[in-house]
């Protein structure tokens, strides 16, 4: 129990090391140039309590059950004989994961609603979600195999670039803030946790060289298919 308390403290510390040069930065502008109603203050400082305790939350929850359920996930699958199903097991977390993420629903409906709805929100979320698990699945079939991730990664940026010559101006901007936008908490937490979990047990496998640059993967590969889903729409938008 005194070590829950603890770790709780700890997170909540930090929460608050966080927040705290936000805080200053809001009061100096209040001070200086917003001069906001009382209650719009009062209201606004609410609201920075909340996501102190929300971001604790949030953090603790992340150190207590994620990561340890996420490494002890992928020593399992990297323990199996069979361990090629970490591929599609892979792809099914990176998509669950991805439509969990909140910062990509907002991401999506900002799209819906900046476009007045021209680009559909789920359309946007279900191509992103799918570009994730592309590359969640590519990052397990890497652990599994143990090819250099710049065999990867080289090949995909040369794509992206030869991409932006044939799409449209709107879709090049969706999706770089897309692949920016995924590598959220979801992903950086619990996935990536399968993958170092994975590489520790996996003989030849160093969790260091083979476990990390998942991430890498995960922010380029939703660029890519939001590109192909900007070839395929053609260039309306624009016009």
């Amino acid at each position: 129990m005194s070590e829950f308390i603890h770790s709780f403290g700890i997170n909540l510390w930090e929460s608050v090391q966080t927040l705290l040069p936000i805080l200053a930065f809001f009061v100096l502008f209040q001070l200086l140039y917003l001069k906001m109603p009382r209650e719009n203050f009062v209201n606004i400082l609410k609201g920075l309590a909340v996501s102190l305790i929300g971001l604790t939350l949030f953090l603790f929850g992340v150190n207590y059950g994620f990561l340890p359920a996420g490494e002890k996930m992928g020593m399992i699958l990297g323990d199996l004989n069979y361990r090629w199903i970490m591929i599609p097991t892979g792809f099914l977390l990176g998509f669950v994961a991805t439509l969990a993420e909140p910062a990509v629903r907002v991401h999506c409906y900002e799209i819906d609603k900046a476009s007045s709805g021209n680009i559909r929100e789920k359309l946007i979320l279900f191509v992103v979600a799918l570009g994730v698990a592309a590359a969640v699945a590519l990052g397990m079939a890497r652990i599994i195999y143990g090819f250099p991730i710049h065999f990867l990664i080289v090949p995909g940026y040369l794509l992206i670039i030869i991409c932006m010559k044939f799409v449209s101006s709107t879709f090049i901007a969706i999706a770089f803030d897309s692949g920016g936008v995924v590598t959220g908490p979801m992903i950086t937490t619990f996935v990536v946790a399968i993958t170092l979990g994975a590489a520790e047990v996996i003989k030849g496998r160093d969790p260091i060289v083979d476990g990390f640059g998942l991430i890498a993967l995960v922010a380029m590969i939703p660029i890519l298919v939001i590109m192909c889903l900007g070839l395929y729409v053609g260039k309306e938008l624009d016009e």
